[in-house]
């Protein structure tokens, strides 16, 4: 069993962080949440990541208007949590290069769709239920996946899907896929923890 020092980057609401929190309060996963990183100080990340008690450090352009200075900043943050494991929960800035070459394999994302259909620049958030209605796709999903450079490229860990509906909006189709991430991003941890995965 291995257990990981998790250091989560959100943007905004942080429900996938607090899916994965709420299996380790249940004894679930045994992994240590170790910091929240966000680049939004008044995000709804922030405060779930208070009521747990974890440490939030606002990372952005405002803080570190230097590129260079906030990857340092945020390695160092990296090192000093001893951190083994970066979870990405709706984090909507690209992770400096620095940071994904430092963590070598052990950066997660959760995609609102079933990759490499309707991934890459442009394809977050509502912008990719509405991709898969307008192509008529009748299975939609979520996807754990590895970071790389390139958006929504690394290798696939797990999948979870999702049936699209005759009569359903991005809207609807958004909150069941959402509900999806919420059962497989922890379950991804789990296996993880049990070496069920590798990365």
């Amino acid at each position: 069993m291995k257990t990981f020092n998790i250091a989560f980057f959100a943007s905004h609401g942080g429900s996938n962080m607090q899916a994965i929190l709420d299996a380790i309060k249940d004894g679930r996963l045994k992994s240590n949440p170790a910091v929240l990183i966000t680049n939004n100080s008044k995000s709804g990340a922030c405060e779930k990541a208070a009521a747990f008690g974890l440490l939030v450090y606002h990372v952005s352009s405002v803080t570190h208007p230097d590129d260079n200075e906030r990857a340092k900043f945020i390695i160092e943050i990296l090192e000093k949590f001893k951190i083994d494991l970066i979870v990405l929960a709706g984090y909507m800035k690209k992770l400096p290069s620095e940071v994904i070459a430092r963590m070598n394999g052990r950066v997660l994302n959760i995609h609102p769709a079933l990759l490499p259909k309707f991934g890459g620049e442009g394809m977050y958030g509502i912008n990719v239920h509405k991709a898969v209605i307008e192509a008529g796709n009748k299975i939609s999903g979520a996807t754990v996946h590895l970071v790389e450079s390139e958006y929504d490229r690394g290798r696939i860990l797990l999948q979870k899907e999702v049936v699209v509906l005759a009569d359903d909006s991005p809207e609807t189709l958004a909150e069941r896929v959402l509900k999806a991430e919420h059962k497989l991003y922890p379950n991804v941890i789990e296996l993880l923890e049990k070496e069920e995965i590798i990365t």
